[in-house]
């Protein structure tokens, strides 16, 4: 059912508004929730600061907007995960890429 807004008081026009703005906050904070759930605590990822190199380090905590990322150089970051990617696996070794994860064979009878 469409609303006529040429009908409605001005005081009904600024509660609508401030009611359209609440749905808009809210659908942004569940997109951004949604996207930081993609992504795991101890989970590599990278990120590309504007004006500087791509930045790769470990994601730590979820935050009420951002995702907090230690790079490999001990920097902490609060990052957006809407701009977060997972850092890549080197291939002949298996570990993400720049990590200092090594992988170990797994005991025998046991599966992955």
């Amino acid at each position: 059912m469409p609303i006529d807004i040429d009908k409605l008081t001005e005081a009904e026009l600024i509660d609508l508004n401030h009611r359209i703005v609440a749905r808009l906050r809210f659908l942004r904070q569940l997109e951004t929730h949604v996207t930081m759930l993609e992504f795991r605590i101890g989970e590599r990822v990278r990120f590309h600061p504007e004006g500087r190199p791509s930045v790769t380090g470990m994601v730590t905590r979820y935050n009420r907007k951002t995702v907090s990322i230690v790079t490999d150089d001990g920097q902490r970051w609060n990052v957006s995960p809407q701009l977060l990617e997972r850092a890549e696996i080197d291939a002949h070794t298996g570990t993400p890429e720049g990590g200092n994860v090594i992988a170990l064979p797994l005991p025998e009878g046991r599966r992955r």
